[in-house]
Formats: structure tokens, sequence, C-alpha cells
């Protein structure tokens, strides 16, 4: 069993930015591909980044291509999301979360076994 809790979260401007992190417990993430889901109010929760088990390899969601960086440091057993000129539209709780079934898309929630309990990110006009 892995525990994620995520963290970083806040009210920013929009043009700001944000880092999230993503600790675990339980068990080490050196052996999964991690992911980050968010969900707005009112929308399903949807593919935002993922990131290989080395760290070397990342995709990203259209939306944020360009704006956020996923990193990973297998020693801390954590996972991080940066955030850069944030927009409105990026608000939204944000989830890390655990890939275990590989037969899934990796942009879909039933590919990920673990997930925290969310952290808000807040973004004003």
């Amino acid at each position: 069993q892995v525990q994620l809790v995520e963290s970083g979260g806040g009210l920013v401007q929009a043009g700001g930015s944000l880092r999230l992190s993503c600790a675990a417990s339980g068990r080490t993430l050196s052996t999964y591909d991690m992911g980050w889901f968010r969900q707005a109010p009112g929308q399903e929760r949807e593919f935002v980044s993922r990131v290989s088990i080395s760290g070397t390899n990342t995709w990203y969601a259209d939306s944020v291509k360009g704006r956020f960086t996923i990193s990973r440091d297998n020693a801390k057993n954590a996972v991080y999301l940066q955030m850069n000129s944030l927009k409105p539209e990026d608000t939204a709780v944000y989830y890390c979360a655990v890939q275990r079934d590989y037969s899934r898309s990796y942009i879909t929630e039933g590919a990920y076994a673990y997930w925290g309990q969310g952290t808000q990110v807040t973004v004003s006009s």
C-alpha cells in the first residue's frame, strides 16, 4: 500500500507560479510511473502529466504543455509539479497517483491505483 500526500497548492494570481509536491510513504515510488491529475468544480478528473520511473520521460496534457514541468526525486520518494504562467482555468484540486494498470491509457484514471487527497490550486484573474 502506498500513501500519497500532496502539498503546495494555494491562491495565486494569473501568470504566477506554484510548485506542487507529492510525498509518499508505505512503499517506494521508484518502481512506479507517476501521474498528476486535476479536477475542477463540476468537471471530471483530467490528466495533467506523467513521469516515468527514472524521470527521463515525461508526458503532458496539451493544455499545460510548455507551462508545467513534472519531476521526481526517488531518493526522497517524491514527485513534483512546477506550474508556471498559471491561468484561471488551471483552478482545480490537483492529485498525484501511482500508475498500476498498463493495459489502460495513462491519461485515464483507471490506470492509477493509489491517490492522494489532493491540494487546491486557485488562480485569480
